[in-house]
C-alpha cells in the first residue's frame, strides 16, 4: 500500500495551507491583540517587523497551497 494514496494525493498542499494559514493568523493576532498580562521574562508585545514578515510568509505559502489545490 502506498502512503500517498492512503493519506491523499494532495496531502502536502493541505498541510502547507494549514501551516501557512496558522503562521499568518497567529502572527497577525500577536501584533493586533497582544496578551493582557505578561509574565516575567516575556516581551510585552511581539516584535512588529518580524511578526509582519512571518505573517507575509505564511500568507504566501497559504495562497500558493490554495492555488495548487484549486488548479487540481
Amino acid at each position: 500500500m502506498m502512503w500517498g494514496m492512503f493519506l491523499g494525493e494532495d496531502l502536502l498542499a493541505w498541510l502547507a495551507l494549514a501551516l501557512g494559514g496558522a503562521l499568518c493568523a497567529g502572527n497577525l493576532l500577536a501584533v493586533v491583540k497582544p496578551p493582557a498580562q505578561t509574565e516575567e521574562g516575556h516581551l510585552e508585545r511581539a516584535p512588529v517587523g518580524r511578526s509582519l514578515l512571518y505573517a507575509g510568509l505564511g500568507f504566501v505559502v497559504a495562497a500558493w497551497a490554495l492555488a495548487t489545490l484549486v488548479a487540481g
